[in-house]
């Protein structure tokens, strides 16, 4: 989108379809970025079953690194736009400028971490004494790419903010085959084994990033990367980090989710249950990533006019995204219940496994018909900047209700396994209610104060 002025000027539905459509192929392609490891890795001859649940170990780590990338990437895409909104271009390019500097911090940090406390939190997380190995050379490699990860992911934001959602995807699909392409030679071709498939990530990751930095120092972008904001300002990242916040939880406490299933699972199944949560968790993924790119085609959308006062084009976003979930849902739902083997073949073909993960998948996925309501509503107030509540919600889901019931329900049901699993659908129908209820009450008094606002200023 090249005109600055379509996102509040141009057709509702056809604006949306021009953005999200690239974001959702986008985030399909991240999936398969994210997940092609997993393929290659569950078919090595004679260990992919060890080493995919090694991977699968190593997740919660993986996990918060990219979540890192959501705090300063969403936060300051969703304040960028609403500067942009405002017509205050140079507040925008501070915005970005602070949000690269707050990147390359938390990059370098984390990468120290965990390093230093990589093993023995693998074996917090749920690793045994077969599958340590695999989970350790895998993620000593990966995490020497943090930064790369972290740019990549999070100044990819401020791409989309702009509009420019075709380039967006470019960004991952460049990453995506890269990776394809080396997964193979690396692991298979070298024998690296799992090493070489975090090798094979970070170099495409890497080369993502670059892209990422040459538009936005080049001359087609509306929002330039300038080393005069390079700095980590407080008046300008305090209330990023404020929005940023809610879908940096979202996202982080996937790990506390994941640690909290593979322990369970360990403690009541064995290694074959934490590899069927491994085929699961990379299902949930892949049916997650399309309600992340409808979110950015409509966020720019929903935060531009927002700050513009343009509430109508605000509603009719919002219905859009709220049904287009809502069918991604219901069909992703139909698919796992009828076919699971579909899904389970692409990762290990080992017949325990794959009776185990059938049973996983099944309920697990029991709940996430009602996840569309979810995502739609808590990405419509992370694009309104409505911090607090965004934050409340992403809490609401996996802390207040998912952990809980991870270590609740085994004691109660007989079936310790499935009670475990069972924890997961319970919590996506709670919090989808609740959110929905919110949004409902909420939405309204939100838009009627930003008008308010306006009307107050001079």
């Amino acid at each position: 989108m090249e005109d600055k002025n379509a996102l509040g000027t141009a057709p509702v539905g056809r604006l949306m379809v021009k953005l999200a459509i690239p974001a959702v192929v986008a985030q399909l392609i991240n999936a398969l970025y994210n997940i092609v490891d997993r393929m290659y890795i569950g078919h090595m001859e004679g260990v992919g079953d060890l080493a995919l649940t090694g991977l699968g170990v190593s997740f919660p780590i993986i996990i918060f690194i990219s979540a890192l990338s959501a705090l300063a990437g969403v936060g300051g895409g969703s304040r960028a736009a609403i500067r942009m909104g405002e017509k205050d271009i140079d507040g925008a390019e501070a915005i970005l400028g602070g949000c690269t500097a707050l990147l390359l911090v938390m990059a370098v940090a984390a990468t120290a971490l965990f390093q230093i406390f990589r093993d023995p939190l693998l074996l917090l997380f749920g690793a045994s004494e077969n599958t340590l190995p695999y989970a350790s050379g895998y993620l000593g490699i990966y995490l020497w790419g943090t930064v790369s990860v972290l740019l990549s992911l999070g100044l990819n934001n401020f791409i989309t903010t702009q509009g420019f959602a075709t380039f967006s995807m470019l960004t991952v699909i460049i990453g995506a085959v890269c990776n394809i392409i080396l997964d193979p030679i690396l692991i298979f071709g070298l024998h690296m084994g799992v090493r070489g498939a975090a090798l094979a990530t970070i170099l495409s990751q890497t080369l993502s990033a670059l892209w990422v930095l040459a538009f936005l120092l080049g001359k087609k972008t509306q929002l330039k990367l300038r080393a005069k904001h390079l700095r980590l300002k407080g008046s300008i990242l305090l209330p990023v980090i404020a929005v940023g916040v809610s879908p940096f939880i979202m996202q982080s406490t996937e790990s506390l989710v994941s640690i909290s299933f593979n322990s369970s699972l360990l403690k009541y199944g064995g290694d074959p249950y934490v590899g069927a949560m491994t085929i699961a968790s990379s299902v949930m993924q892949v049916s997650s990533m399309p309600l992340h790119g409808l979110a950015q085609g409509a966020q720019p959308i929903i935060g531009f006019n927002y700050g513009a006062g343009n509430f109508d084009r605000v509603k009719k976003a919002f219905r859009l995204l709220l049904g287009s979930c809502v069918v991604c849902t219901a069909v992703m739902w139909l698919l796992v219940e009828l076919w699971p083997d579909i899904f389970i073949s692409i990762f290990n073909n080992k017949p325990e496994l794959v009776d185990t993960a059938r049973r996983t998948l099944r309920v697990y996925f029991a709940g996430i018909f009602m996840f569309g309501i979810q995502s739609s509503c808590q990405q419509t107030f992370v694009a309104l900047g409505q911090a607090k509540i965004s934050l409340f919600l992403a809490l609401l889901r996996k802390i207040i209700l998912l952990i809980p019931l991870i270590f609740i329900l085994p004691q109660f049901l007989a079936d310790k396994v499935f009670a475990v699993w069972l924890a997961e659908p319970v919590a996506d129908i709670l919090a989808a209610a609740t959110t929905g209820i919110m949004f409902a009450r909420r939405f309204p008094k939100i838009l009627k104060q930003r008008e308010e606002e306006i009307k107050e200023k001079p």
